[in-house]
């Protein structure tokens, strides 16, 4: 008998509809929302416009709602490269070399001079998480690191879902209810001129922020602190863009006290911010760099930790029978999928021979400069970003900064919806977060489309105050 082809993009829209009420867990979403009104269902997108189930289109002005995919939606290449590579080897763990992993290695530290060796896994959660294994192992294993197993992080950052990467993530709200936290992990204020949590003006000050992290070192103690994890731009925090000599700072006192330095450029990285990598826009050479999202633009699941090579060094074996476990020991059953990695390859041949990172650059510097007439607005405080990657901060007085409500935020966002555009916020009534749209639109974005942004935010907002 031979086997049935299923069609699978095959469907009915009220079944849809309804098994999505009735069978599907939607991320970050309160449970009750499915009784009040049907929920939007995406399916098919090509380049920065999306389609939902009622043939309704959007322009979609966060890369697939959480800034992923950056070579835009529907690209024929990046099908190809996955079915190509699958169909000859979809899978063997990473405990032995593929063609693709290979490839994808060699490109990615090609990439990052001076960082050597990739490790391969599934999330940006997960990288955070090898990086932070690292630094507990060789606070076992390595004389000079001995203790040093502590991770400082920067309040309202971001680093992931699991528990020891929600440890270290500056935003009390995604942790409400999931603790105790682990153990090891300690924070210091977010590098934010609009609302400096110093009471200083740039550049009339002595960059505290950045000197905070010495603070914490020498309050954890020194001999106990291993790594400092940071985005290069905070992102679902709220768009905050630290000045330029924030990480040169950042870098030397990590160096002065023999801590590790982790970019975290799960969002950043790939071109987000009109550089390949955020970190670029500063001077400074981070120890490690993970990485999610934007490596194979969301197509595939695939994350990365990419380490110097003085690192991995630490780990090698000499032979002798007490240091025999001394090797990374960790496994990530879905860093041995070829797919993810083929994707990749693909992503980042479409961006450099596309020139997406010089597009985000030149169409990103237009889209601040549009979004930054928005602050005639009363109820907007503050416009901020890097390349295609910006940031609306809303107010209810711009004298005093108070954030406007929630439900307020809420409204704005659903009347940009009801004009065509999708756009993100970070909306939260618990200390430390302020109300804020934010957009990341495709690489592939055009100076008209960003117009098509400004002019369906720049309505809502009149239909707000």
């Amino acid at each position: 008998m031979m086997n049935k082809s299923v069609d699978w993009l095959d469907y009915d829209v009220e079944e849809m509809v309804a098994a999505d009420r009735d069978c599907l867990w939607h991320h970050l979403k309160p449970h009750d929302v499915f009784k009040k009104k049907e929920q939007m269902i995406i399916v098919e997108g090509k380049g920065l416009i999306v389609k939902d189930i009622r043939g309704r289109e959007y322009l979609d002005a966060t890369s697939g709602g959480v800034w992923g995919v950056v070579v835009g939606h529907g690209r024929k290449s990046m099908a190809d490269a996955i079915a190509n590579q699958v169909q000859k080897l979809g899978y063997y763990a990473g405990g032995v070399g593929t063609i693709p992993s290979i490839k994808l290695a060699k490109k990615l530290t090609e990439l990052l001079p001076g960082l050597g060796k990739a490790f391969f896994s599934n999330s940006g959660s997960e990288a955070n998480e090898k990086a932070f294994k690292i630094i507990r192992q060789l606070a076992k294993i390595n004389d000079d690191r001995k203790g040093k197993y502590k991770v400082l992080y920067r309040e309202r950052d971001y680093h992931g879902t699991t528990i020891g990467a929600l440890s270290a993530t500056g935003q009390e709200e995604r942790k409400y209810h999931f603790g105790p936290m682990a153990d090891g992990f300690a924070g210091f204020p977010p590098a934010l001129c609009y609302r400096c949590a110093f009471g200083k003006e740039y550049p009339n000050c002595n960059l505290e922020c950045a000197r905070a992290v010495e603070d914490l070192i020498l309050k954890e103690g020194p001999d106990t602190v291993g790594g400092v994890i940071v985005e290069p731009i905070t992102a679902g925090g709220g768009i905050l863009v630290p000045v330029k000599e924030y990480y040169p700072l950042m870098q030397e006192i990590c160096r002065k006290y023999g801590v590790y330095l982790i970019m975290d450029e799960v969002v950043c990285g790939f071109g987000r911010t009109g550089t390949f990598w955020g970190h670029e826009h500063y001077d400074c050479d981070p120890d490690m760099v993970t990485m999610a999202k934007g490596v194979a633009s969301c197509y595939e699941p695939l994350s990365v930790t990419v380490i110097r090579d003085n690192i991995y060094d630490l780990f090698l074996d000499t032979g002798s029978p007490e240091k025999r476990l001394n090797y990374f020991r960790d496994i990530s059953t879905y860093g041995g999928c070829t797919g993810p990695m083929a994707a990749a390859l693909e992503n980042i041949r479409i961006i450099e021979d596309e020139g997406l990172v010089e597009n985000s650059r030149v169409v990103g510097k237009y889209f601040l400069e549009e979004l930054k007439a928005l602050e005639d607005f009363p109820i907007v405080g503050n416009v901020r970003g890097q390349g295609l990657f910006c940031g609306v901060e809303f107010v209810k007085d711009k004298k005093t900064k108070e954030p406007i409500t929630e439900a307020q935020m809420g409204k704005i966002v659903g009347d940009v919806a009801a004009q065509g555009v999708l756009v993100g916020r970070t909306a939260s009534s618990l200390p430390g977060m302020n109300t804020i749209m934010n957009f990341a639109p495709a690489l592939v974005a055009t100076k008209d489309q960003m117009d098509q942004i400004v002019a369906a935010v720049k309505a809502s907002i009149e239909m707000n105050i």
